[in-house]
């Protein structure tokens, strides 16, 4: 990987992470197009810039990381059947990692729900962070589960959850957020664990290529956040669900036709 591959990644993790479109998935096309998606340390750096992505979190929403106990107590049982899950299927989910034909899938069947979600869930009781419960913290921590499938969009399965439990598109959306923190805290501690007992070792160049990629996405992610929260309630998740079903397609089509997007 060089630099101006790790810069092109970074923008579509900053553009991508709090979108309901897979930053994932979307890394995973990219890097499979410039035919580096198999390399170890490509895989840990898809993971790792997630934290800069994070960390916009953490500056747009600084006051509200103290509020109480409570809030992280409610983010902690959500984060646990991921941490469950994570542990326990992380062969098989390295493995999808390096499939398109997977994020493909993935984007063309989460689009079509994304068409049909904002009159699913059309009538909502929960306005405030403060009022979701821990057993409704727990159901969305389910659905984030679901995003272990490459594709699937970690922001997408939560948001879409929270909606199914009552809350409100916004609420959904911070909420979503909100656990993206100890989640990707997490995904990017195992990550770097397993990239060290597999035998590797991180240059200073790949070092560098971290930091910049870190930095890059934080940026970006500022941004998007503020227009998709301001677009979400505006408009809802329509056009994000057509554009998941084109992109889906399109990635499928091209496998079908003799492409293959996992260059090595």
């Amino acid at each position: 990987m060089n630099f101006l591959e790790a810069i092109i990644l970074a923008i579509i993790e900053g553009l991508t992470e709090f979108l309901p479109v897979s930053s994932t998935g979307h890394m995973i096309i990219g890097s499979s197009f410039m035919g580096i998606a198999s390399d170890p340390f490509v895989k840990l750096f898809t993971v790792a810039i997630q934290l800069g992505a994070i960390l916009s979190v953490v500056v747009l929403y600084f006051k509200r990381f103290f509020k109480t106990i409570d809030f992280y107590i409610k983010l902690l049982v959500a984060f646990i059947p991921a941490a469950f899950f994570g542990l326990l299927l992380s062969k098989k989910i390295d493995e999808l990692l390096e499939s398109p034909l997977a994020v493909g899938i993935s984007l063309l069947v989460g689009g079509v729900i994304l068409l049909f979600v904002d009159k699913w869930f059309n009538k909502p009781t929960i306005n405030e962070e403060e009022n979701v419960n821990y057993l409704t913290a727990l159901k969305i921590g389910f659905f984030q589960c679901i995003a272990m499938i490459p594709g699937v969009s970690r922001s997408g399965a939560t948001i879409v959850g929270g909606m199914s439990q009552k809350l409100s598109r916004k609420v959904a959306a911070e909420f979503s957020f909100f656990l993206a923190v100890p989640t990707m805290f997490a995904a990017t501690a195992k990550k770097l664990y397993d990239f060290y007992k597999e035998g590797h070792t991180i240059t200073h160049e790949q070092i560098n290529l971290l930091i910049v990629g870190n930095v890059i996405a934080f940026i970006v992610a500022l941004l998007a956040i503020k227009s998709f929260i301001g677009y979400l309630n505006k408009h809802g998740f329509r056009m994000f669900g057509w554009y998941r079903i084109i992109a889906g397609l399109i990635i499928i089509i091209l496998l079908y036709t003799g492409h293959n997007l996992q260059i090595i």
